[in-house]
């Protein structure tokens, strides 16, 4: 890159700041080692460019005579470490004030601040990892449930890479079979074979595709909504699927006066959970502003749950609600049975196929309703467990647009055009899928996926 320097020496605090029993000050660069011998003593007394890679030693760091703090020593020689460059990691406490004072110490001595996810950009530049396994660092820092962190380690450990790769060289054998019927026409071309591999490429495409829809809610979450008349128990039934109190409960109508949020693990779906007021007639300025906010929630919402109080029969504000919120997006949940039921199931059936009956206040039958999110939020697709997912929205805008021009080639050979086009399509897709590889890419690119990483990774 033109205006890169992978001759520079950088260095981070690679820990969060805070108090913690260790902090990790991380080198990178070929004067890693160097900057390394000045500042760490080692208690054996060699220096730190003298230990064998991937040693950890125990010494100090000091600073002309002075020690900063006690501390281990990692040092890992290129090419075999995460950026292929001499790397040393200063194991020390983890107080802000040590940590600070020896990056300062390691910055005086030469090194520069890293960027945000420069290390990383360093692994990828220098080969280590294709720029798909670089973004799926982010996507394990970032994972906020089991699914997810699966998807990002199954991307790190290179299976979108290696499913990439696949349709790469299937694409270019296509290709070169195609070019050698241009440049030689006198030979005689199985056209059809080459729409039949053309097709298998485009179908493994389509189904990557297909899952990315779950992949994606795994990666991101879904926004879920809690709506209902008030008193109907959606702050209890917040609090029961966080299985912690969260909201305050009272037997009295109209206590959620504004939307509270949350972050539920629900069977490996990261739900992003609103509790939103339930009044329905404002009686102040508030709760008119309250009104608008819980709109604004349900309006963009993917999921919405609504409550009822199963204990009381349906008024015009339950039915207000049920007219207006879409079936296809909503679970429609019954509260309160241990009460004597009183509202009709069969009204609330003709609108939502998605009913769930419990008692948020005993906790009964709360696994139910999480069964009927995932039912909803999945409906019968893949899990991540099953199949490769592709969850990165800048992969799947190229995986569809290379899907599309695969298909369009394909059309081509359908009606018989020149070779040309069959050619030009098949060499564009190509390129969408070197650009997930990172074979080929803009310093702006790389600017903006790192600049999403902490300082330090």
């Amino acid at each position: 890159m033109k205006n890169y320097d992978l001759n520079d020496t950088i260095a981070a605090i690679a820990t969060s700041f805070g108090e913690a029993g260790i902090g990790i000050v991380r080198l990178s660069g070929p004067a890693a080692l160097k900057i390394a011998d000045v500042i760490f003593k080692a208690k054996n007394g060699k220096r730190p460019s003298e230990f064998q890679s991937y040693t950890l030693r125990y010494g100090w760091v000091e600073d002309k005579g002075e020690v900063i703090d006690e501390a281990l020593l990692t040092v890992m020689r290129a090419p075999a470490s995460f950026t292929r460059q001499d790397m040393a990691e200063i194991n020390c406490h983890g107080g802000i004030v040590a940590l600070r004072r020896v990056l300062d110490l390691v910055l005086e001595k030469g090194a520069r601040l890293a960027q945000p996810g420069e290390f990383t950009k360093r692994a990828f530049l220098n080969g280590r990892i294709d720029l798909a396994q670089a973004e799926a660092v982010l996507d394990i820092i970032q994972a906020k449930t089991d699914a997810a962190l699966a998807i990002g380690a199954q991307q790190l450990k290179g299976g979108l890479s290696k499913t990439i790769q696949e349709h790469r060289k299937g694409l270019l054998d296509i290709l070169a079979g195609l070019e050698a019927s241009i440049d030689f026409p006198e030979e005689e071309i199985q056209l059809a074979d080459f729409s039949r591999r053309l097709q298998e490429i485009d179908s493994r495409l389509q189904k990557l595709l297909s899952d990315a829809a779950s992949a994606r809610i795994l990666r991101e979450g879904i926004h879920t909504v809690i709506c209902g008349k008030a008193n109907t128990g959606k702050s209890s039934l917040l609090n029961a699927l966080l299985k912690r109190e969260r909201s305050i409960v009272t037997p009295i109508a109209g206590t959620t006066r504004d939307a509270i949020e949350e972050i539920i693990d629900i069977k490996g779906i990261p739900v992003r959970i609103v509790d939103t007021a339930g009044i329905i007639q404002p009686r102040d300025l508030a709760e008119k502003k309250a009104i608008q906010r819980s709109r604004q929630h349900i309006r963009l919402a993917d999921l919405i749950i609504l409550l009822l109080d199963g204990s009381r029969k349906l008024d015009k504000e339950d039915k207000y609600l049920i007219n207006k919120l879409a079936a296809e997006k909503t679970i429609a949940v019954i509260n309160k049975i241990d009460l004597p039921p009183k509202i009709n199931k069969a009204e609330i059936k003709k609108k939502f196929p998605y009913l769930v009956e419990i008692s948020a206040k005993k906790m009964r039958q709360i696994d139910l309703l999480e069964e009927a999110i995932t039912g909803l939020v999945y409906r019968g697709s893949v899990r991540p467990q099953e199949s490769l997912l592709v969850a990165n929205t800048r992969h799947i805008e190229l995986l569809r647009q290379a899907e599309k021009l695969i298909a369009q080639s394909l059309k081509s050979m359908d009606n018989k055009l020149p070779l040309e086009f069959i050619v030009q399509g098949i060499k564009d897709a190509l390129g969408l899928l070197d650009d997930i590889l990172g074979k080929r890419f803009s310093e702006d690119l790389l600017d903006k996926i790192f600049s999403e990483f902490c300082i330090g990774k």
